[in-house]
């Protein structure tokens, strides 16, 4: 398993957000995580099996690293066959990337007015796809597993603790919004800085 890709992620991440955050430049943080995001998600050697687990319906939001300061979070999303999400928001800017399977996602517009929903885009996400959003510019949408037959897995990252924020689902039909707040599946994160096996190996 190699961690190793995974922590120069999130050291990578760390830096670009830190100054972003102190620019007040959201924007720098989606289009350059989503490089970054793009690199990681092009190998598929580096996540924890726990991590990868397959649910038997649904999906599964396990949280692998949330920074210190709550800037950014970064998750994996295991999900079932045939699994959806609500329509929902973030509230915060996010990068989802592919690394197993492929998932599609229905964008929505909110008319401010009416609060009715209208369809937006749909994107269709394979390993090494990326996707980005803002809520400046709409972030409200619906993910489902493309796939009938097999789980597939995407790495999400978030501008703040994604399971601790205040955010809303709506009905399709209504426009209503309904707040939740995501919480993660996972009670425990992953072990990824022992490093002592590498250090020994060293001499």
């Amino acid at each position: 398993m190699n961690t190793a890709r995974l922590r120069r992620f999130i050291g990578d991440m760390t830096s670009l957000v830190g100054g972003a955050w102190q620019d007040n430049d959201p924007a720098v943080s989606v289009e350059v995580g989503a490089r970054l995001l793009g690199e990681l998600v092009s190998q598929d050697d580096w996540l924890p099996e726990a991590m990868a687990e397959c649910p038997p319906h649904g999906y599964a939001q396990n949280l692998l690293w949330c920074d210190p300061f709550e800037r950014f979070s970064v998750v994996s999303f295991v999900w079932a066959p045939n699994a959806k999400t609500p329509v929902h928001d973030h509230q915060v800017w996010g990068l989802v990337g592919m690394l197993r399977g492929s998932e599609t996602s229905q964008a929505f517009v909110r008319d401010e007015k009416t609060g009715l929903l209208s369809l937006g885009p749909c994107a269709t996400l394979a390993p090494g796809d990326v996707e980005k959003l803002r809520p400046e510019v709409g972030d409200i949408h619906q993910v489902t597993n493309a796939l009938a037959d097999t789980g597939s897995i995407s790495i999400h990252v978030y501008g703040g603790n994604i399971g601790a924020i205040r955010r809303y689902t709506f009905d399709p039909e209504s426009g209503k919004p309904n707040l939740f707040v995501s919480g993660y599946t996972n009670k425990v994160v992953p072990n990824l800085w022992d490093r002592s096996a590498e250090v020994r190996a060293a001499g």
